[in-house]
């Protein structure tokens, strides 16, 4: 008699383009490799991606559960919902993946079994958890949130945080995240950019992207290589207007949102990441799997993991970085890495099934 088929059920916010929705995307396509039935369910709209044929998916909207009052309370009639669409809709579940808020609160009260976090950054930065002005309300919630289910952290330094911060509340594990290295030289084939010779930045402009130091730290080179930064976000203003103020108008090419920023990275001199923190640093993987140089921050998370050292740069530091950038534009090659084939998708969906078997 046939097997049947094992179902995975990925759980995000939308699909709007940001490295951990692209993570779910690659990562179910590693799952349909291992013979799995790959289903995404959102709660909005917004796509930014083109959407992989071998996995289905499904919309269920919050919008209309916003209007009852008490957000746990909306949280758990809204859980009882999604428990009734899956089965209904898909089927019980063999693993079921959540992503981010407010994926993660809402899946704290479902009722189905086989849930797993996935955490894709270093929470106690990204949420301040420190900081005297959040106070302990947050954490608390945090931990009642994620003492539910076990976590898989996207790297090492995402899982040291993680308990770091909310202490041995649930089994864990630390598993990079997936770069479908053949899709990604494909589409970096797309068309040559109009650009040549340049250095690239691509991140939101958000405030751990710290591009208020990369441009600090650019205008102390020569600035023979133009920057380009790819990216939107609420601090683009802010620094368009840092790049007049340090008179680099004509240095800094600021282009935006690219749904395609492949052939950018393929083509540059070198890639550039200059955060505070990161999940992974999914940046670094995708531009060594078109043999792009990198170099980067030391944050918390990611970079350490991918890099070799002299590949990286301390945090904050506008002079260290300054002097890494003039050693990156007069000799790029020197700043070459290996990609590591470890990281292909249906390796690292085996390390997924592994965990969550276990």
């Amino acid at each position: 008699m046939k097997q049947p088929t094992k179902i995975v059920v990925f759980v995000i916010n939308c699909l709007q383009g940001a490295g951990a929705e692209r993570v779910v995307l690659t990562l179910g396509q590693g799952f349909y490799e291992l013979g799995y039935e790959v289903h995404i369910l959102r709660f909005k709209p917004l796509v930014e991606y083109d959407l992989n044929p071998n996995l289905s998916y499904h919309m269920l909207r919050f919008k209309p559960y916003k209007l009852i009052l008490g957000a746990q309370r909306r949280e758990k009639i809204f859980a009882r919902a999604l428990d009734k669409y899956i089965l209904n809709k898909i089927g019980q579940p063999n693993i079921i993946l959540s992503n981010l808020m407010p994926a993660d609160s809402i899946l704290s009260y479902s009722r189905l079994p086989n849930i797993t976090y996935i955490i894709h950054n270093t929470l106690s930065l990204l949420y301040k958890l420190d900081s005297a002005n959040q106070g302990n309300k947050s954490k608390s919630r945090m931990i009642d949130i994620y003492s539910k289910h076990p976590c898989i952290c996207v790297s090492e330094g995402a899982e040291t945080d993680f308990i770091e911060t909310f202490g041995n509340i649930t089994p864990t594990t630390a598993i990079h995240n997936p770069i479908d290295r053949d899709n990604i030289r494909k589409l970096a084939e797309v068309f040559v950019p109009e650009y040549q010779n340049y250095i690239i930045h691509v991140g939101s402009f958000k405030e751990a992207k710290r591009h208020d130091i990369l441009l600090k730290a650019y205008a102390q080179t020569d600035q023979s290589l133009p920057l380009l930064l790819l990216g939107e976000g609420k601090r683009k203003s802010d620094m368009k207007s840092l790049a007049v103020e340090l008179g680099l108008e004509d240095k800094v090419v600021f282009l935006g949102f690219r749904e395609n920023p492949f052939p950018y990275i393929k083509h540059a001199q070198f890639k550039i990441l200059t955060s505070d923190w990161e999940g992974f640093a999914l940046v670094i993987a995708e531009s060594l799997a078109l043999g792009t140089p990198v170099i980067s921050t030391d944050c918390p998370s990611g970079p350490s993991e991918l890099l070799p050292k002299n590949n990286l740069m301390p945090m904050k530091d506008v002079d260290a970085i300054a002097n890494k950038l003039s050693q990156a534009i007069n000799n790029p090659q020197q700043f070459q890495a290996a990609f590591d084939d470890a990281l292909l998708p249906v390796k690292i969906a085996k390390k997924y099934v592994e965990f969550t078997d276990s």
